[in-house]
């Protein structure tokens, strides 16, 4: 875990001297954290963190508990966005796994928003850097109503390793809520089994 802050500390060294050089006058630090509660019904209850750092283009990030558990990642991506009616942001990452599990991955998180309606993923391939037949595509994913701007809900898919499942594809329903700079949401996945995955997530951003 300790290599893990360090890493985080040395990309947030070198975006902060890059974007201080490149984006210009306009870019503006944020911050967000998220930590999502996993309520296995057969396994141990865990806590998967994510915190990331963007300023202007500059994107930084690390996790835990994502890829496996007792294993860390931090990762380097550049922001892109555009678009009116309907508007689009993507962030393409790399980077490095540690702890249980090792190796180098890409990924990227983006989104896809028009009228009332919200598409939202994030996926990583993660090259397994001790047995190649480990390495594994991750991924998150959301299709959001949003009818006021506090509120929104709908379907949520997920492809994990971190624990035992029947189901390549793991899908339920979610509904959260946001207040300010604080957010809470709560996710049912595969609600038709008799004991479903229930996850919890509350988030900040400033």
């Amino acid at each position: 875990m300790r290599s893990t802050w360090m890493t985080l500390l040395i990309l947030l060294a070198c975006v902060t001297h890059a974007s201080g050089q490149a984006p210009g006058e306009d870019a503006t630090w944020s911050f967000s954290a998220t930590v999502n509660t996993y309520f296995l019904p057969d396994e141990g209850n865990y806590a998967q963190p994510t915190v990331a750092v963007d300023r202007g283009w500059f994107h930084v990030e690390t996790r835990y508990n994502y890829e496996a558990m007792e294993t860390g990642s931090v990762w380097a991506g550049y922001n892109f966005e555009g678009g009116a009616t309907v508007a689009w942001e993507i962030t393409p990452m790399f980077g490095g796994v540690f702890g249980s599990a090792k190796g180098v991955a890409a990924g990227y998180a983006g989104s896809l928003s028009w009228w009332k309606l919200n598409l939202y993923s994030e996926g990583e391939f993660v090259f397994d850097a001790v047995q190649s037949s480990d390495s594994f595509f991750y991924n998150w994913s959301e299709l959001a109503i949003v009818p006021v701007e506090w509120f929104r809900a709908g379907l949520v898919t997920q492809r994990t390793r971190v624990f035992d499942t029947d189901r390549d594809i793991q899908r339920g329903l979610f509904a959260g809520a946001s207040y300010k700079s604080l957010e809470a949401a709560i996710y049912v996945f595969n609600p038709d089994d008799g004991a479903p995955a229930v996850v919890g997530a509350v988030g900040v951003s400033f």
